[in-house]
């Protein structure tokens, strides 16, 4: 399976040059949100400048969330990027599979106010359509004419991951030709900024852009973020076959269940090593053949800890790590989607981005994070992880084409 076709919206830009750009210099992007206001953690990683009516069309996008209209964007330019059309590719063989965390909640404290004082007139009729996570699979096959599956993967954290994973198993099945895949979501609404601050899972640091700190031995938690990783993934039969330029193979991918805790990874690590010797397995590569890796590290100082101890464990010859949520903050769903996409232009740059906020890395961290600047180094393969609620672990293994 190879990757033909990228798009990126996220917090360091819209389009994959603008984050590649961003990316590379290492800094936060968190800023005080105002939608935010009012809230005990009153800042976010939110996508600069990204204006849904001008990109997509009021048409369009007036009855969709924000994760869909990031999807959208996302999609239009992985395909665009693969050169997938009917002309082709055969619709009924082209699939989409994407990761969604939970279901959108930017309209429900409006919508839920009107149901509270008895409104329920007032309720919109298009709350379900869109807010439910599927509805983001189903919005890309109408924009695009894809008529192959199309569905949706939630597995916490993990689900831009799983998705990836999934869809390469429906193309080594032979169900479809190409899939367009990975992941979008937006965790700044204020329900989400009031429920995982109940949680005590975000940073409270007073300066935003110094509050994602993965890795750090000051770290206190997760900064909100959003946006949408997306890309084209297609049989390599078939893309060599209509000429299409391959970016970077998915040679393997493992996921794991802890069955240890509802939201605390288990502290050894333990399902995160798992997921990842099952990826090496799966890509028939040694550990030594890892040349990257592109770590959840969501700045928890319990998750960042046993992630470290898994990595060590799975990989000894501990290859460069970085954490890119320093730059981008968290998107749940979306999180593993860009972190693979961030991963393939890593080897196409043979550079590796680096971690931002990491000022004194936690000494039982022991990890070789890539920090301050780029780090230009030969790679051949790179490796993505991802961790989520429930115990959920998945990894992804790509390699150079």
């Amino acid at each position: 399976m190879v990757v033909t076709g990228l798009g990126m919206v996220s917090p360091a830009g819209i389009g994959v040059p603008a984050n590649w750009h961003t990316l590379r210099s290492g800094s936060s992007v968190a800023a005080h949100d105002p939608e935010l206001e009012g809230l005990p953690v009153d800042f976010s990683c939110a996508v600069p400048g990204f204006d849904a009516d001008a990109l997509l069309g009021r048409s369009i996008s007036w009855r969709l969330d924000r994760f869909s209209h990031m999807a959208l964007v996302a999609a239009r330019e992985a395909v665009a990027d693969a050169g997938v059309g009917p002309d082709t590719a055969t619709p009924e063989r082209v699939g989409v599979v994407l990761g969604v965390g939970a279901n959108s909640s930017h309209h429900y404290a409006r919508e839920f106010a009107h149901l509270a004082q008895g409104q329920f007139r007032s309720m919109s009729p298009l709350l379900v359509p869109r807010s439910i996570p599927n509805m983001v699979a189903g919005e890309i096959t109408i924009d695009q004419g894809f008529r192959g599956p199309s569905l949706v993967t939630a597995t916490a954290c993990a689900s831009g991951t799983t998705a990836i994973g999934l869809a390469r198993d429906l193309i080594r099945a032979g169900t479809c030709d190409v899939v367009v895949t990975g992941g979008s979501e937006s965790l700044r609404s204020p329900i989400y900024a009031a429920a995982y601050a109940r949680m005590d899972a975000l940073a409270r640091d007073v300066d935003p852009a110094g509050a994602s700190r993965p890795f750090d031995a000051h770290r206190s938690g997760f900064v909100l973020g959003e946006g949408a990783g997306i890309m084209t993934l297609e049989r390599a039969e078939h893309a060599r076959a209509r000429g299409a330029r391959e970016r970077a193979r998915v040679a393997g991918y493992g996921a794991t269940s802890d069955a240890h805790h509802f939201t605390r990874p288990d502290p050894q690590g333990d399902g995160v090593r798992l997921a990842v010797s099952a990826a090496l397995e799966d890509a028939d590569l040694a550990a030594r053949e890892v040349d990257h890796v592109s770590a959840h590290a969501t700045a928890t100082p319990i998750g960042d800890l046993a992630e470290a101890r898994a990595l060590r464990a799975a990989l000894p010859t501990s290859p460069p790590v970085t954490a890119l949520k320093s730059v981008t903050g968290h998107a749940q769903g979306a999180a593993g989607a860009l972190e693979a996409v961030a991963a393939v232009l890593t080897l196409q740059h043979q550079e590796i981005p680096p971690t931002a906020n990491l000022d004194s890395i936690d000494p039982e961290v022991e990890l070789d994070v890539v920090a301050k600047a780029p780090r230009l180094t030969p790679m051949r393969t790179a490796l993505s992880t991802s961790v989520g609620f429930g115990g959920q672990n998945a990894a992804l293994l790509l390699a150079n084409p």
